[in-house]
């Protein structure tokens, strides 16, 4: 216990100060809201006088296991009702965005030069949940490190772009409707951080059903990787970035992650009313703190000098991906969510 403080513990605290201090910052600007303060701050705060190798650890586990512990803990604020309430529109939605977002960004990242695995990374990156879907498709394709190092670079940056672009979008179209707004917000974006931060510019019930639209993404990471492997990307040794691929017979592993099954068990348990109100409020004022933290976190962990050093065809790369992606969104919520 003693070393995971002495290794985690000056990552969390700086993010949790910043936390703090955006959610102050908020109070006296509260139509843009702390989420957005707290990334713009860790991005700030990450690239100049935080820019410390002893953060990075709590800076990581800030950004993926308190986001897991906060969706776990939104489950409790949440009825079985409210997730069906999507219904099998926001299914095939979530089904073809997700499966177009994967042909778009194999396509474009072959016109562009890069590699068949590279392509394969980027597409699940931005059709599922951002680093945590390359990190699983990774050993799948056995992709080379620096091609999943890149790949998640470019992935955080542009789903930071987009994380403030698409409020601006869905109020010019659909005025901040919520079932529209949050299939274009919960279906495009990344990360499951980014998906919480931009619909809290937003506010409302746009939360929660923009998150139950990404948590359903994320689920569906267990289709991408078992499509993945079927998949022949052996004819191709080297990507623009790879020297050299691992010849090491790797073992596809895809499941369910553990904190979805959390976040459905919770919310089971909610819906048939073994959770009182007082612990679910309770559950709602922690899940905020943790997702506030995290983003800043996230805000950490963008790093200037990474995006340089991979050059304006990588970020041109990611940029065309993402707009392709709201592009589909909004045809996919024209059709089918009408």
């Amino acid at each position: 216990m003693k070393d995971f403080i002495v290794k985690h513990g000056p990552g969390f605290l700086v993010c949790a100060i910043i936390a703090v201090i955006a959610q102050g910052i908020a109070r006296i600007f509260p139509t843009i809201g702390a989420a957005l303060f707290a990334i713009g701050l860790g991005i700030v705060c990450g690239n100049t006088f935080l820019n410390k190798e002893c953060f990075d650890q709590g800076t990581k586990f800030s950004e993926r296991n308190l986001l897991e512990y906060s969706i776990v803990l939104t489950g409790a604020t949440l009825v079985l009702h409210d997730i069906l309430e999507l219904g099998w529109r926001g299914l095939l939605f979530i089904a073809i965005q997700m499966a177009l977002t994967i042909a778009v960004a194999y396509l474009i990242g072959r016109k562009l030069g890069f590699g068949k695995k590279f392509s394969l990374l980027m597409g699940a990156g931005n059709a599922v949940c951002g680093s945590s879907a390359i990190a699983t498709v990774s050993p799948v394709v056995k992709a080379d490190a620096k091609d999943k190092g890149i790949s998640i670079t470019i992935v955080n940056v542009t789903g930071t772009i987009l994380m403030v672009l698409l409020p601006v979008l869905t109020g010019i179209f659909y005025q901040h409707e919520v079932m529209h707004t949050s299939a274009m917000i919960g279906g495009v974006l990344q990360s499951i951080g980014q998906v919480i931060a931009s619909a809290q510019l937003v506010g409302g019930a746009v939360v929660e059903t923009a998150t139950i639209f990404k948590i359903i993404r994320i689920v569906f990471i267990v289709l991408v990787a078992l499509a993945f492997s079927k998949m022949n990307v052996e004819q191709e040794n080297k990507s623009l970035f790879a020297k050299h691929e691992s010849s090491e017979h790797q073992v596809v592993k895809a499941g369910v992650p553990w904190f979805i099954i959390g976040f459905f068990i919770m919310a089971i348990l909610h819906s048939v009313g073994v959770i009182p109100a007082p612990v679910s409020h309770a559950a709602k004022l922690v899940s905020q703190q943790f997702e506030i933290i995290a983003l800043a976190a996230i805000g950490m962990r963008v790093k200037f000098r990474d995006l340089a050093a991979e050059g304006p065809k990588a970020l041109l790369y990611g940029v065309s991906v993402g707009a392709c992606q709201i592009a589909i969104a909004f045809v996919l919520i024209a059709l089918i969510l009408k």
